[in-house]
């Protein structure tokens, strides 16, 4: 096991030597095992911080596995950063299922640790078996070569690393017992009630009747799959570089070009034309490619497309448009109660994701879609809402008050799409007009000491 760990690591250079990495760790075995072999790669001489998030959504159980990755952490001699999130509190705020909300604050923590800690990446114990169970439920969901890649061993950004997806359940519990290590036992686990517990423990064991080596043979699928999509998605950005532009959230594909490429790589051109509107590609299936290729080949001008997501491909005599279209039902007011750092889903498909920063990053980093506030000037909590007849603000650099809507009109935002434009307010003070414009009242000064970076991931004008 350790030896395939290493060729891993080596192929995918997953860690720099003497890096500093953040070790999510659950306390269950797979995370003790992940612990316990990066913190003995003395050829690498990592320095390592302990994660943990405690989801309080088992009781006593939960605080039971906190307790426990603590005094591992303490084992080790390594630093720990642990936090309690009411879990299920936020799957109803944000109307989202339990296994989603979970992620999204995990994921939360575990951006800011590796911020505060200065961390190169974050380490998942994600193994063979957990890809084979991810390979089977897209399947099952009607998911194709891009969705049956599944889990990466390095993220597209490089932030999130999992040296264990050759490894399998069996190997890692071997190697637990071999160094006589202990781990706890997650409950919720053994529950069929979850389609993935279901996959785990009725689907791949019926598998293994036919192949004893499923889970591998499953794993090793997704990698090649995932080295095939790295190579197709290259050349979708190519291609899309010949036929497409994309601008103010709107894009647009020559339709002579497209009758030019193959059935495969039109399709593909799409998927990357409505991700590149909407943000992703929820809701998107084979069917709805399918539906888009027959208005390019057989509609006449003018025709149109409504998708799922509010978006509308409509074709013209020399361009394929996608946009967000008319028809989407626009909610009058809408209003997210902001309490600290983390990630939060806002209506309208954007994510606003806040995470401690320091002023070295800010001026690097900074984007439309990124800003820089000072927490002492901007105190939480924040209101997040959509725009209101006579919201006004001052914008970075100036000192006289602007009408938000005014900005609106000057940058051309067209009026349908406004609603979606996140205004963030720190008491009483509209502090950032979310991927459009920065504003003055809390912006970084001589004097700040506390930053944080402030960014709207997803669909916007």
């Amino acid at each position: 096991m350790q030896r395939q760990v290493m060729d891993a690591i080596r192929e995918y250079g997953l860690f720099p030597k003497g890096g500093r990495v953040v070790v999510a760790v659950s306390g269950g075995a797979d995370s003790v095992a992940l612990l316990d072999l990066l913190a003995n790669l003395p050829e690498f001489g990592l320095s390592l911080v302990v994660a943990h998030l405690n989801h309080l959504l088992r009781g006593s159980e939960s605080d039971g596995d906190e307790a426990f990755v603590v005094r591992l952490a303490g084992v080790y001699g390594l630093p720990m950063e642990t936090r309690r999130v009411d879990v299920r509190e936020l799957a109803r705020r944000q109307r989202l299922s339990l296994e989603e909300a979970g992620r999204v604050a995990r994921y939360a923590f575990f951006d800011e640790v590796a911020a505060s800690h200065g961390a190169h990446c974050v380490a998942l114990a994600h193994h063979a078996d957990d890809q084979a169970e991810t390979v089977l439920l897209r399947l099952l969901r009607g998911a194709a070569g891009s969705g049956l890649s599944a889990m990466l061993p390095r993220s597209a950004d490089g932030r999130y690393v999992r040296p264990f997806l050759r490894v399998t359940r069996r190997e890692i519990e071997e190697y637990l017992a071999a160094r006589k290590l202990s781990f706890r036992t997650d409950s919720s686990n053994i529950d069929t009630g979850f389609l993935r517990n279901r996959v785990r423990h009725e689907l791949l064991p019926l598998l293994a009747g036919y192949n004893a080596n499923i889970a591998s043979r499953l794993a090793a699928t997704a990698e090649v799959l995932a080295n095939d999509e790295e190579f197709l998605e290259q050349a979708v950005a190519t291609a899309f570089a010949r036929h497409g532009s994309f601008e103010r959230m709107e894009a647009r594909l020559l339709m002579t070009g497209l009758t030019t490429e193959s059935r495969g790589l039109r399709l593909r051109l799409y998927r990357h034309a409505l991700r590149l509107v909407r943000g992703d590609l929820a809701r998107i299936g084979f069917t709805h490619l399918q539906s888009i290729d027959r208005l390019v080949r057989g509609a006449a001008s003018g025709s149109s497309l409504n998708l799922p997501g509010g978006c509308r491909v409509i074709k013209s005599y020399d361009h394929l448009v996608f946009t967000l279209g008319d028809d989407e039902i626009l909610p009058a007011d809408w209003e997210v109660m902001v309490d600290g750092p983390g990630s939060y889903r806002l209506p309208g498909g954007s994510v606003l994701v806040i995470e401690p920063s320091t002023r070295d990053t800010a001026p690097q980093a900074a984007s439309p879609k990124v800003t820089f506030l000072d927490r002492q000037r901007a105190p939480f909590p924040w209101l997040v809402r959509n725009f209101r007849p006579g919201d006004r603000f001052v914008p970075q650099g100036m000192t006289g008050r602007k009408k938000v809507k005014e900005l609106f009109i000057d940058d051309k935002i067209p009026r349908d799409r406004r609603w979606r434009i996140p205004l963030v307010f720190s008491m009483k003070d509209l502090v950032w007009v979310a991927g459009v414009r920065a504003c003055a009242g809390a912006r970084l000064t001589p004097g700040t000491v506390d930053v944080l970076k402030v960014e709207i991931l997803g669909v916007m004008p």
